[in-house]
């Protein structure tokens, strides 16, 4: 078998294709959300506010308040239905969002990027196509959260050849397991 083409790495890393800049940019998406208990108000009040902005929302749980709630089972169920579904976001929220970017990003062809301030957000979409955003609900207040959100949301992949290169070379690894040469 010959090189891995482009198409090919994104194929196999999402098999429904690539999200498309046009999902980023054009206003109503279908958005899969979870949290665990420490993001279960955050993620209540996103999906109130993502359904009032005209997106079509999946709301994956916590379905009720448990202190005792372990984030891996809804944030998995999340980042499926992202990968599963061509041009779908997903928004996963806890306490400081690390462990739910690491469990989203386990999730063959999902980018999960951790957001702390507007710039991250849209860098994340705008340098690394990430179809997930992170957050931590006891780091932001809800304004600086939703904002957070709104912005993702709102940033197309720049398409840049450079940042295409990257995610090809992770997207390859990811299929293959070939770790790129070194420059």
């Amino acid at each position: 078998m010959g090189p891995l083409t482009q198409e090919m790495i994104l194929l196999a890393a999402r098999p429904d294709g690539p999200v498309t800049d046009e999902a980023a940019t054009m206003g109503r998406v279908r958005v899969h959300i979870a949290a665990d208990h420490a993001g279960y108000e955050l993620k209540n009040h996103l999906v109130s506010w993502l359904k009032d902005h005209g997106h079509e929302v999946v709301d994956d749980g916590p379905f009720v308040y448990d202190a005792e709630d372990d984030y891996p089972a809804f944030i998995l169920r999340a980042a499926e239905g992202v990968s599963r579904e061509a041009g779908s976001f997903g928004v996963v929220i806890g306490g400081s969002g690390n462990g739910e970017q690491i469990a989203a990003n386990k999730v063959r062809g999902i980018r999960a990027a951790l957001a702390w301030s507007e710039e991250t957000a849209s860098l994340a979409r705008k340098h690394n196509d990430a179809n997930v955003i992170s957050l931590g609900a006891r780091m932001h207040s809800l304004e600086d959260a939703t904002r957070f959100v709104e912005v993702f949301l709102g940033t197309a992949f720049s398409g840049d050849e450079r940042h295409r290169r990257r995610i090809e070379q992770i997207l390859a690894y990811e299929t293959t397991g070939g770790i790129p040469p070194l420059p």
